[in-house]
């Protein structure tokens, strides 16, 4: 069986131009049964170690007869391809980047969540599980994320000895600190680079087994399309970054570790090159998409500078754990932040939240800061800030200590602000971040294709409507080390010896002729305007009628405006350059055409989800003293979205959501 074959490059030199993109939409699909989540029986104790008493084996011999798939190179990516290599299957990886270790992983900057219980302030797995439900206002799996707060114990201990430099106390042991929405320090952290050193302990993994020969690397190699096959997935299409050659891979399994979405904004914390195309091009194909509408803003991001800004940049929460967050108390007070007395700020956080102070959870903190910025108490030359003040952290404990702890963090930002953060607050607001939606999945990690799987934040599964801080890192090596290796046994071990569908099979001669056709496509229009401008716009109405506050109307506009302006995207985007050379123009053409597809269904999603929940906060559903209203009665489920070639008329699935161990109530962190 050929599992890997160059179809065809791209043309160097564009044909002549013509106003439309003509390509071909995926067929209304049909699906008989329910979701089926497969969560196993018994107490959720006990699921997690019911399942794996229960899972189909392989025998160490057969393993080496099934190729697996990882797409993405990240935290979940590296340390699945390491792990399935290390138990013997054939692996494929395929990143980007020229380098695993660009994954956007590196940027988690604050920390790891664990209950391993080391400072003895009463955690525990249920603690921590109990904190991940009501962080994600109680619209999470509560398997999944039972499951998640277990693994968490053994994260940390295959980290250490990887050799991850976990930051230590005075005695030796691994030191933990605070993150938002719990009362507890069970957040292990390296300084500010929290994320980076743990992809440096993954990466080695998955280069020990790139050097044994059982993991074969592709670089600058780029997914643009799902293959399935008889209803499972076959393996994937994609294009050489370099060459533009239009590749086919065929596989038993195929997983998805690709990151969120957070990129539809245009204005994020996510790198520049961070998109949704492996995700989209798997719902396309018949994946759902679940929750598309939950959407993450950061409270802790260095504000927009003006109008033409590309990038955001994220500011560690970490930095709330002795940072003061507050805005002078009258509106239009222009003064310096050091003349203006302790009796004339407001600590707006450490005054609604008490409980919590500065900690709150990452929406709730965002929608006072912008409640805060709208009052007309900003803060900096656009007044589009609150200020995060570390002065009393500095006199209490020295200003040696907090360098010790946050010194990078602080580098970064006087290098970009041209401002002392030890001298002068740093000044922050919310930003796009991260994305609870994703694809659907089962309590396997499998999608609604056999054979496919999504790890990490490309999936839905675990974070509900609002993810807690240092939870990102978490679950991307818990599907990565302690999951995927367990439950993609039970697609395998029926299928061995028996043969699967190669490269040669006309579904896969099929989707590369459509691969090289669209990016064809997007070389032939011939326009005024390029991706990025399209970007900016599109990233302008998700954000302004989808972002951090939705209602009716705005979303109801958005529908309007941007099947229009993706109307204008098919006749006049312009791409220069030709499609067999390094063109990122191009590339990034593709990555747009998705994003205006995710953008639609986000805000039809949003449209129908009447409440709010954690980062979902819809203005018309909120309570008194303006906290979001849930709606139990008619939306404690999933909304997972099946594409019909229409992402205006996609069909909405639902998964109801059973509370057997917490009961739903009212998320309060007063």
């Amino acid at each position: 069986m050929a599992t890997a074959r160059t179809v065809k490059k791209a043309p160097a030199k564009k044909a002549p131009a013509k106003k439309a993109v003509a390509r071909p939409a995926a067929p209304p699909r049909a699906r008989a049964k329910p979701l089926d989540a497969k969560i196993p029986k018994g107490p959720i104790t006990d699921k997690w170690d019911n399942y794996k008493a229960d899972m189909k084996l392989i025998n160490p011999n057969n393993k080496r007869k099934f190729k697996v798939i990882v797409v993405g190179s990240g935290l979940a990516g590296a340390s699945a391809a390491a792990s399935l290599a290390e138990l013997g299957y054939d692996v494929d990886v395929f990143t980007f980047h020229d380098s695993p270790r660009r994954a956007h992983s590196i940027a988690a900057q604050g920390g790891i969540n664990a209950a391993k219980n080391y400072r003895g302030d009463g955690d525990s797995v249920h603690r921590l599980f109990y904190d991940t439900i009501k962080g994600g206002d109680f619209r999470a799996r509560e398997a999944n994320v039972y499951r998640l707060a277990q693994t968490s114990v053994n994260i940390i201990d295959q980290m250490v000895a990887q050799g991850v430099p976990f930051a230590r106390e005075y005695g030796g042991l691994l030191d933990t600190r605070s993150f938002g929405g719990s009362q507890l320090q069970r957040t292990f952290y390296a300084r500010g680079q929290t994320g980076q050193q743990l992809l440096l302990g993954a990466y080695q993994q998955l280069a020990r087994q790139i050097g044994l020969g059982t993991v074969k690397l592709w670089n600058r190699s780029e997914l643009v399309d799902v293959v399935t096959i008889d209803g499972r997935c076959a393996g994937i299409v994609t294009r050489d970054l370099v060459t533009g050659a239009v590749q086919s891979h065929a596989a038993h399994a195929t997983v998805l570790a690709t990151g969120g979405y957070g990129n539809v904004f245009f204005l994020s914390t996510n790198a520049m090159q961070c998109n949704v195309t492996a995700g989209w091009r798997a719902h396309r194909k018949g994946a759902f998409f679940a929750n598309p509408c939950y959407t993450q803003i950061h409270p802790t991001c260095i504000p927009q500078s003006d109008d033409t800004q590309s990038k955001l940049t994220l500011m560690s929460e970490s930095l709330r754990n002795d940072g003061r967050v507050w805005v002078p108390l009258k509106a239009g007070d222009e003064r310096p932040a050091a003349q203006i007395p302790e009796a004339e700020r407001d600590y707006y956080l450490e005054r609604m939240y008490p409980s919590f102070g500065n900690l709150a959870p990452r929406d709730i903190a965002s929608r006072a800061a912008k409640r805060a910025v709208d009052s007309g108490r900003g803060v900096g030359p656009l007044k589009n800030g609150v200020n995060l003040d570390f002065a009393a952290a500095i006199a209490r404990l020295g200003k040696d200590v907090v360098k010790e702890r946050y010194g990078n963090l602080f580098d970064m930002y006087q290098r970009i602000t041209g401002e002392d953060p030890y001298a002068t607050p740093m000044r922050m607001y919310p930003a796009s971040h991260y994305t609870m939606g994703g694809l659907w999945v089962d309590y396997e990690l499998m999608t609604t294709i056999p054979g496919l799987y999504a790890a990490g934040e490309v999936n839905f599964s675990d974070h509900g409507a609002n993810r807690l801080g240092a939870s990102a890192l978490m679950q991307g090596l818990a599907d990565g080390y302690f999951v995927l290796p367990q439950t993609i046994g039970n697609y395998l071990a029926p299928m061995l010896n028996k043969p699967i569908p190669g490269v040669e099979h006309p579904e896969f001669r099929a989707a590369e002729e459509e691969a090289a056709q669209r990016f064809q496509g997007y070389l032939n229009i011939g326009g005024t305007r390029s991706p990025d401008w399209f970007h900016r716009e599109l990233g302008k109405i998700i954000w302004n009628d989808c972002g951090m506050a939705r209602d009716k109307a705005g979303l109801q506009r958005a529908l309007s405006e941007l099947p229009a302006l993706y109307d204008e995207f098919k006749t006049d985007l312009r791409v220069t350059g030709d499609g067999a050379s390094v063109n990122q123009t191009l590339e990034k053409a593709g990555r747009v055409d998705d994003f205006f597809q995710l953008g639609m269904l986000m805000c039809r999603d949003a449209l129908e989800r009447r409440e709010s929940c954690g980062g979902h906060f819809r203005t018309e559903y909120q309570d008194a003293e303006g906290e979001a209203q849930r709606d139990d009665a008619n939306f404690a489920h999933v909304a997972a979205w099946e594409f019909t070639g229409d992402p205006m008329k996609s069909t909405r699935h639902k998964e109801e959501l059973e509370f057997e161990t917490i009961h739903l109530a009212k998320r309060s962190y007063k």
